[in-house]
């Protein structure tokens, strides 16, 4: 069985973690077949959209326990698996789309990670994230990453030193999905967010992705110094020219 599956409706990208009896773990082969087709969707210009979602009850539950365990692994073998994850991450938000996470049953450790390291996020009512890695000895130093810059340090430091679960309602207090919606809503749900995204032009969406990220880290007036370069050169391109003088015609 393919552990990824992948398929397009219109102008939206679906893709399906395919490990349902291992909670959708995340394997080594399965994270190298995600940045690979992350890598062409990069380049596909007839997809707007990204959905990330998991087969079965749950989302994803984190890093394959079963390659992170054995008395002849070495360093080098979990730099590997940590290594291919990270490129993964920082590939979702190099992807010109924006990338929803559609969240069912839980999210955990990696799988939290995953849903942190997604532009938006919608979960069914009944979701649970955690970042439980603490109660094995082991700190979820990656998840870490996406997660303190999503939720903020005081949130993300009490997942990660409880490794409680938190409900839908709690990760959408903290800043971790967009939206909850009733379980058998959720597909319906994510695809009509996903459409209205689609509507609006590609470059635009696209430049505004690459903007948010390039400035969400700088200082505010570093930040300014870049954002008003962008929108001054995005106000020389056709598309917002067009739109522009659209929405004046529409006045007169």
């Amino acid at each position: 069985m393919e552990q990824l599956l992948f398929h397009q409706d219109a102008s939206i990208g679906h893709i399906i973690l395919n490990r349902p009896k291992q909670r959708n773990a995340l394997s080594l082969s399965l994270l190298y077949s995600l940045q690979e087709l992350l890598l062409k969707l990069k380049h596909n210009k007839n997809i707007n959209v990204v959905i990330i979602k998991g087969n079965g009850p749950d989302f994803c539950s984190g890093h394959d326990l079963n390659e992170l365990y054995g008395p002849d692994l070495d360093i080098d073998h979990f730099r590997k698996i940590f290594s291919v994850c990270t490129e993964v991450m920082l590939s979702l938000h190099d992807l010109p789309q924006p990338v929803i996470a559609q969240v069912q049953g839980v999210a955990t450790a990696a799988g939290c990670q995953l849903v942190a390291a997604c532009d938006l996020a919608v979960a069914s009512s009944d979701v649970r994230f955690a970042t439980p890695g603490v109660k094995l000895g082991l700190f979820c130093t990656t998840p870490m990453v996406p997660l303190s810059r999503t939720i903020g340090r005081k949130r993300a430091l009490e997942m990660l030193f409880t490794g409680r679960y938190i409900s839908a309602k709690e990760a959408m207090n903290f800043g971790l999905v967009n939206r909850i919606v009733d379980k058998e809503k959720l597909e319906e749900e994510t695809l009509m967010l996903a459409q209205e995204i689609a509507q609006y032009s590609p470059y635009t969406i696209s430049l505004g992705k690459k903007a948010f990220y390039d400035q969400i880290e700088k200082n505010e007036p570093l930040a300014y110094t870049y954002a008003k370069e962008v929108i001054a050169m995005n106000c020389t391109s056709n598309v917002a020219q067009k739109g522009i003088k659209s929405h004046l015609d529409k006045h007169k």
